[in-house]
């Protein structure tokens, strides 16, 4: 599934792209994804022009003025700019077109989503159920170590499931949670309310600098992400601790090891995270 970093990517991606740009019609081909696509987004984006492209969290926000596309990427959803007409594919379900070119959402498990949110109903981050219960972005001023021992006072759950829950901060999905944990010095399954105000510093550094990196690198390509362009993500190649059971640390050189929590593969040294 994209996580922040390929979201991000894919954001950037747009913004160059699309931002200031008209819609001159769109396509539906498939309207059953997670949720229906609406029936009058055709109707509701001609003649309209991209103010902007945001991002909470895994949603894509693109701002029309009188209200935002809001789109998730599911499990396997990407978007590619084309400036060139290509016939569609498989699971090409959308085509925003435009007098440039045309951006295709293909999405082959339609676990995506793509909604409207019309601006009379407030600022969509504020108002829209999708987005109003997301925790503090990472990468924002407001997330520190401060925030995170606060938000995790008596919660026995491991710190790895609390990161992963999104209610405290968003996007830090399974790759970048274990590496995340392992630049912290954290065992992941360590419950999350006897980690102290110290070592929360520590992980809150961690996970924007993992992020960020991961940004830098373009994403993660472990199955099908590619960003709008094409192009893959490299930051798997440089993971300390995801994917390299049985491998060396790259630090210490102790097997890494692989557990299971709430059925996902958690990595960890258990020299480097106590």
């Amino acid at each position: 599934m994209p996580e922040l970093p390929e979201v991000e990517v894919v954001r950037r991606g747009l913004q160059a792209s699309v931002l200031e740009r008209t819609v001159d019609r769109i396509e539906v081909r498939q309207p059953r994804l997670r949720w229906p696509v609406p029936a009058d987004l055709p109707q509701r984006l001609a003649a309209r022009r991209v103010l902007a492209v945001g991002r909470r969290g895994k949603y894509l926000l693109l701002d029309f003025g009188d209200g935002t596309l809001i789109v998730h990427l599911g499990m396997s959803g990407s978007f590619r700019f084309l400036r060139q007409p290509q016939p569609p594919a498989a699971h090409d379900h959308v085509d925003l077109h435009f007098q440039h070119g045309l951006l295709r959402y293909n999405d082959p498990r339609r676990f995506g989503a793509m909604l409207w949110h019309d601006a009379a109903d407030g600022p969509v981050e504020q108002t829209h159920p999708l987005l109003t219960s997301l925790g503090v972005e990472p990468l924002a001023p407001g997330f520190d170590g401060e925030l995170l021992h606060r938000a995790t006072r008596g919660r026995r759950v491991a710190i790895k499931q609390a990161l992963l829950a999104g209610t405290i901060v968003v996007g830090v999905g399974n790759i970048y949670a274990s590496e995340s944990l392992f630049r912290a010095g954290i065992r992941p399954t360590t419950p999350a309310s006897r980690i102290s105000r110290e070592r929360y510093d520590r992980l809150a550094q961690a996970i924007r600098d993992t992020l960020s990196d991961a940004i830098g690198r373009g994403g993660s390509t472990l199955r099908n992400f590619v960003a709008s362009d094409g192009a893959s993500g490299y930051f798997q190649l440089d993971c300390f601790v995801y994917g390299r059971d049985g491998q060396p640390c790259r630090r210490c050189g102790t097997p890494v090891r692989v557990l299971r929590q709430q059925q996902r593969s958690t990595f960890f040294c258990p020299s480097c995270q106590r």
